[in-house]
């Protein structure tokens, strides 16, 4: 069957197409993704602004239509922090079902979690043991562990690389002093999350998922997409370490410029190096490897298990 899941997040809204059925690997048929960054269109009363309203209606319904177009037996639709944290998500959702006739389920944090988490399970399988997956994005970091395909553990907390650069940043590029007070920051927040995640016992594999840590590690060295999904990526500690001496001191426009980022995430770069270097400081993991799976795919496997009924937010 070809399933469509549209993903509306703090960036970007993200339409997936994919050929699947239950037990087969789904195959990517098509993949659109606009811009919006929702989350700089929180206004100062913690609203999604009118204009950022208008535009998600308009988002969501030209990719209702695409994915009509394509051949989409189901399109599941859900939003994660931008429109979760908006104090009037109940208006904004509703006007979106009654304007566009899509469903938009807006996913916790611990949600978010457990998709990516079953999509890194069925990627690795069962030999990678105990896993620990790690997914940054731009509201929120998202952790989750164990053994099964449902993890013992999932966190979200509110580190995203977006949140970070507007609360933690007034200077393009930031200044030493941000940096330095950031990563102070960082460790105070994320040391007891460590500590509940890690209480599980040691991990056999630690993997990241999101386009922030597919950037990263492309910037310290790991193949382009352009070589497939198979070949192994990894980002060390070290050449994060390095990387940040370096873009630390570029501005956002100067970062667009560089191979594998885009100009829609280039000012959120720092932030998201910081994410990722505080995490792998606090679980003590000089690497992680990169899961080309993430919360999509946890989505489309999730629903193909669940053949019975529609996409529900724990």
């Amino acid at each position: 069957m070809r399933l469509g899941v549209l993903d509306v997040g703090s960036n970007t809204v993200h339409l997936l197409v994919v050929d699947a059925h239950r037990g087969a690997h789904p195959l990517p048929a098509r993949s659109e993704k606009t811009v919006l960054r929702l989350a700089e269109r929180i206004n100062r009363t913690g609203d999604l602004s009118r204009v950022g309203a208008d535009e998600l209606v308009r988002t969501v319904a030209s990719a209702k239509a695409s994915a009509a177009q394509l051949g989409c037996e189901e399109l599941m639709a859900f939003a994660t922090s931008a429109v979760r944290e908006a104090h009037n998500a109940v208006t904004v959702l509703q006007r979106v079902r009654d304007e566009t006739g899509v469903e938009l389920i807006v996913l916790s944090g611990e949600d978010e979690a457990r998709h990516t988490f079953l999509a890194a399970r069925r990627w690795y399988g069962w030999s990678a043991g105990r896993l620990l997956v790690l997914d940054i994005g731009g509201g929120s970091l998202e952790i989750a562990v164990g053994r099964d395909e449902e993890p013992d553990r999932a966190l979200s907390v509110p580190l995203g690389a977006g949140r970070l650069t507007r609360t933690r940043f007034s200077h393009d590029p930031p200044n030493r002093t941000e940096i330095a007070e950031t990563v102070g920051w960082l460790e105070d927040q994320l040391a007891p999350v460590a500590k509940k995640v890690l209480k599980y016992g040691e991990p056999d594999r630690v993997v990241a998922t999101s386009k922030t840590f597919r950037t990263l590690a492309r910037l310290t060295g790991a193949a382009p997409s352009s070589q497939g999904p198979r070949v192994r990526r990894v980002l060390t500690e070290a050449g994060l370490r390095q990387l940040l001496a370096f873009v630390s001191r570029m501005s956002a426009h100067d970062l667009a410029e560089l191979e594998g980022v885009s100009a829609s995430r280039a000012h959120q770069l720092v932030a998201g190096a910081l994410v990722a270097q505080a995490s792998m400081r606090a679980l003590s993991r000089p690497e992680l490897e990169i899961c080309p799976w993430a919360l999509r795919e946890g989505v489309i496997l999730r629903r193909l298990d669940q053949t019975d009924g529609p996409l529900e937010s724990k």
